[in-house]
């Protein structure tokens, strides 16, 4: 079976209602993304970031997998899929998809502050004086600015592989997540499905766009290569 890689932003889970986090102004639900999304920002005020990120997750709760997410399940029935997200959802694994890679963290799982860094399930409110096992604080299990990506070398082997690579609903400004396009084969085809695509069409790099939002643009996509 040929390999896929599908490349996921904050356009995909938009269209079941998640919020995106950060808005046209720069700010993520009016806040300055240093005072949020950092280790900085959660030294200064834990209670602020806690409290942001537990209203993602009650939100998180009360949505579901839209067309797109279901439509790259049906790819595995023909294709080697292996979806890499910059999105801490869990809408693909709720979809059935079953090879799913988060570059930012998960916001259904929580770690400790030690540097054992224990990675758990949670699905409830985290506030200060919530410890692990070993009495240190619990954080949402989310990568920040300034944090190392974990999985970014694994992500980096899949796509080496990909036959197809297939990107939907990102900027392509958040790096390194951004620079994965560069580690596929110079003939690799390439699928970009945004309404306002930041990547042109291309011969030399067989980068076909799809200007179309993601419950439109991937089930037709989809389609047309499981037909191949």
């Amino acid at each position: 079976m040929k390999n896929i890689v599908v490349l996921t932003g904050a356009g995909i889970s938009a269209e079941s209602g998640l919020k995106t986090f950060r808005d046209a102004d720069g700010l993520w639900e009016g806040h300055d993304v240093m005072e949020v999304a950092t280790p900085e920002g959660f030294q200064n005020n834990p209670e602020l970031v806690l409290e942001f990120y537990n209203q993602r997750r009650r939100q998180l709760l009360t949505v579901h997998p839209n067309e797109a997410h279901k439509a790259l399940v049906a790819l595995e029935k023909e294709y080697n899929v292996h979806i890499i997200t910059q999105n801490v959802d869990d809408l693909h694994e709720r979809a059935g998809s079953s090879n799913v890679i988060h570059l930012h963290g998960e916001l259904l799982k929580a770690k400790s502050t030690d540097k054992t860094e224990n990675i758990f399930e949670c699905q409830k409110d985290i506030v200060l004086g919530d410890t692990c096992k070993n009495g240190f604080q619990i954080r949402p299990h989310i990568v920040w600015f300034g944090e190392a990506v974990p999985l970014l070398d694994d992500a980096i082997s899949i796509t080496e592989k990909a036959d197809i690579l297939i990107i939907i609903g990102t900027s392509m400004q958040v790096y390194p997540a951004a620079s994965l396009i560069d580690f596929v084969d110079l003939n690799t085809p390439i699928y970009f499905i945004d309404p306002k695509p930041a990547i042109k069409n291309s011969q030399k790099n067989k980068i076909t766009v799809i200007a179309e939002n993601a419950v439109e643009g991937v089930p037709t996509l989809v389609a047309s290569l499981i037909d191949k």
